[in-house]
């Protein structure tokens, strides 16, 4: 039985940050926090809109496969908890060297730790 449509766990490509100017808007007015493999920048949205994600990997990760690799990791984990977010924002996920060894339940750990400590998830009763 398919998940609700509300619940979908798409991304589609209107979701991804893809312009420089909406990068650097998160970067400069929102908040930042780092953990393990990753730095989060987020910037609340209106609550009518929904979340965007946008991925950094620099060249001093590695070569292009690592760095799509790093990419995939990243927005995978948004993809799966998505959902959770307690509000819309616009998050901007920076990949770290030490993204390179890990798994994604690794990538996954760090990701949910900073949502926490950020406030961004939905308290489960």
């Amino acid at each position: 039985m398919p998940a609700p449509v509300s619940t979908r766990l798409t991304l589609p490509r209107g979701m991804r940050m893809q312009q420089t100017r909406e990068f650097t808007r998160v970067k400069e007015k929102g908040r930042r926090a780092v953990r393990g493999c990753l730095i989060m920048n987020w910037l609340p949205l209106l609550p009518t809109g929904s979340s965007k994600i946008g991925v950094i990997t620099s060249k001093k990760i590695g070569k292009a496969n690592i760095r799509s690799r790093a990419r995939r990791l990243l927005r995978e984990v948004f993809r799966l908890h998505q959902h959770e977010l307690s509000e819309p924002v616009a998050l901007v996920l920076v990949a770290r060297n030490s993204i390179v060894k890990r798994k994604l339940a690794d990538v996954e750990k760090d990701f949910l730790t900073l949502l926490r400590q950020a406030n961004l998830m939905m308290n489960k009763a």
